[in-house]
């Protein structure tokens, strides 16, 4: 143990952790101010011609939760952004050091949690623009919050199958 009463490893976890949530949320506002400076709402961009049947880029807000669900909750949702900011540093607080991967997951969905609660609190709603026509259109910090999701998911799983 250091003299601060955290080993190495632990404090990489916290710098691993919090590197990937800053990373997460710093892709996710480039992403949103590129898309913002260089469409206009409800402008879909696809420099590939083949390619703008199946994906595109298209800039529009969102005043509901992830992939358009929830619409017009936006209050309700900084509150649930705040509590899962709340339960993930809990849980990682709990963590054994070495969970990488589950810390991999802790990181993506704060950094998306954040970026979204970002969004809601600069402009009262959240941008999207990853657009696959077939599913709702939705942005880095959605898709973070889902990776990080299902990593979780599997490594939680993955642990009940060894017990």
């Amino acid at each position: 143990m250091s003299p601060r009463g955290a080993s190495r490893a632990e404090r990489w976890g916290d710098v691993f952790l919090v590197g990937v949530a800053a990373l997460t949320l710093l892709a996710d506002q480039i992403s949103k101010r590129v898309v913002m400076a260089n469409l206009e709402l409800g402008e879909s961009w696809n420099p590939v011609p083949w390619l703008r049947r199946w994906v595109s880029i298209t800039y529009v807000t969102n005043t509901g939760a992830a992939f358009g669900l929830l619409p017009d909750q936006g209050s309700l949702l900084m509150i649930v952004a705040i509590v899962v900011v709340a339960i993930i540093a809990v849980y990682y607080r709990h963590l054994a050091a070495g969970r990488w991967l589950i810390k991999l997951s802790l990181g993506l969905q704060l950094g998306g949690a954040l970026g979204n609660l970002l969004d809601r609190l600069r402009y009262g709603h959240v941008v999207d623009f990853i657009d696959f026509k077939v599913w709702p259109v939705f942005n880095l910090a959605d898709s973070a919050i889902t990776v990080g999701v299902a990593i979780l998911a599997y490594c939680l799983l993955r642990s009940e199958g060894k017990s």
